[in-house]
């Protein structure tokens, strides 16, 4: 594959201190937007209290359930760092920065229940995602 470096950028508005929020529709258009055809797409979250992943996107209870299992795996403890939103950072390190998707079609290759999620841990912000377009050489 040969990296194409012309990047485009979609603002994501969240609404809660936590939220996940599906964003596979935005992407699709940039896929569509970049013209690529077949080869995958690089999302870069550049916020250190947010991430992106993949997950179900028929139940939207699923998000909340992966919010309540968060909270739970990273509790609000006294931590050092002293902006008080240490939580984020480590959820936001959990889960990661950066998703690659295949695409086929000019469509990203998901499976039958997927979505691509904005995860936010400190909200309510407007946050950045980056996608740069990987095509096949």
């Amino acid at each position: 594959m040969n990296p194409v470096f012309d990047r485009a950028t979609i603002q994501v508005r969240t609404r809660a201190h936590e939220e996940i929020l599906d964003i596979t529709s935005r992407v699709q258009e940039v896929v569509r937007t970049l013209g690529v055809e077949n080869g995958a797409v690089l999302l870069f979250c550049p916020h250190t209290t947010a991430a992106l992943t993949v997950n179900e996107a028929a139940d939207p209870d699923v998000r909340e359930d992966v919010n309540r299992a968060l909270a739970a795996l990273v509790p609000k403890i006294p931590f050092q760092h002293g902006e008080g939103n240490s939580p984020a950072h480590f959820r936001s390190a959990l889960m990661g920065p950066s998703l690659v998707l295949p695409v086929e079609g000019g469509r990203l290759a998901l499976g039958t229940w997927q979505g691509v999620y904005f995860c936010e841990f400190d909200g309510p912000r407007t946050r950045s995602v980056w996608i740069y377009p990987l095509v096949a050489g």
